[in-house]
């Protein structure tokens, strides 16, 4: 299915911008409204894990949320290395019958299935993209996302050059 194919790659990307948090820095945060990036990376990890785990289930019921960020950014990528790869994974076997069915969001959607994952992918870019302006905003090294970033230029692939 296209949907795991692309989270297949966003999860790498994921966890290189989550590990490009400076550990002094998890305080930082952009506004009194702000969530800090400590927060703010828990909020992505807990997300991840929580629509995957909904969608295997066919269920958004659990409303437990994120719950208090760890304290050290080694805790929060090793929460994410432990889970979120597996969840992406269990979703394989979903079946397409599953996927076609449509499941209530919260009283506020009532698709299919499968559309959440998109819905999934973009949660998680807003907020990856949230973190990354963190990160500029620190002076901190920024990875490549989505072709490059003025700390990591876009590299043309060797396979590529020679086409």
């Amino acid at each position: 299915m296209v949907f795991l194919q692309g989270l297949s790659t966003e999860v790498p990307t994921t966890r290189r911008v989550l590990a490009a948090m400076p550990e002094g820095q998890l305080d930082f945060k952009l506004g009194d409204k702000g969530r800090t990036a400590r927060e703010l990376m828990w909020h992505i990890v807990r997300s991840e894990e929580w629509f995957g785990r909904s969608l295997a289930a066919g269920d958004f019921s659990d409303t437990s949320g994120d719950g208090p960020a760890p304290t050290t950014k080694a805790e929060i990528l090793d929460h994410y290395d432990k889970n979120v790869p597996k969840v992406v994974e269990s979703l394989h076997a979903v079946t397409g019958e599953q996927w076609a069915k449509p499941l209530n969001f919260f009283n506020v959607f009532n698709l299919p299935a499968v559309l959440y994952m998109d819905f999934w992918a973009k949660h998680t870019v807003h907020h990856r993209g949230q973190l990354s302006a963190y990160l500029r905003a620190m002076n901190a090294h920024v990875p490549d996302i989505y072709g490059g970033s003025a700390d990591e230029p876009f590299q043309m692939p060797a396979a590529a050059q020679g086409a």
